[in-house]
């Protein structure tokens, strides 16, 4: 991918949701389980309790697009991050999907827990919850949240947990 421009180095990761930290919330589908590509955080309460709440930035970057896509995705923000060294760019995309409302406009630099939107159902497809997607191959198709073939996903809860910030920083 080409350099987005003015996009900051990530360095590091939250969760997206429970003001970082996830807590108040649980994966109710975690990554590979029924294929699925991403991670759907859910709030504790169960059904609806979590819709409208926010929807967090996982760390520094540029926001690649704000869309509707309708149907089970609803509406989608994809924020593009640099996790490579100084001068040696390394690009990530981070997708937040079912989302109630967005906050962030396509271009926008955002840093780590920037709210980019709330909690939403897909239009009332689903219960409430959020469908997080980390990519290792920025601009992917937007595709159907399930699949066999990981080419391209990482897993998101592995990966924010290696790169969570430490006491101190």
């Amino acid at each position: 991918m080409e350099r987005p421009g003015r996009c900051p180095r990530a360095g590091s990761f939250d969760f997206p949701v429970g003001s970082g930290s996830a807590t108040g919330y649980y994966n109710a589908q975690p990554f590979g389980e029924n294929s699925h590509l991403g991670d759907d955080w859910n709030g504790v309460g169960g059904g609806d309790t979590d819709l409208g709440d926010p929807v967090l930035a996982i760390a520094a970057g540029v926001v690649r697009s704000t869309h509707d896509h309708g149907g089970g995705w609803g509406r989608v923000v994809r924020v593009v991050h640099d996790i490579g060294a100084a001068g040696a760019p390394v690009y990530i995309e981070s997708l937040y999907a079912h989302l109630a409302s967005t906050e962030v406009a396509a271009g926008d630099v955002i840093a780590r827990g920037h709210r980019i939107g709330t909690i939403g159902n897909a239009g009332g497809r689903y219960p409430a919850h959020l469908h997080l997607e980390i990519r290792d191959q920025v601009g992917l198709p937007l595709g159907r949240g399930y699949g066999a073939d990981v080419s391209g996903y990482l897993d998101p809860t592995a990966f924010i947990r290696a790169r969570r910030p430490t006491a101190g920083r």
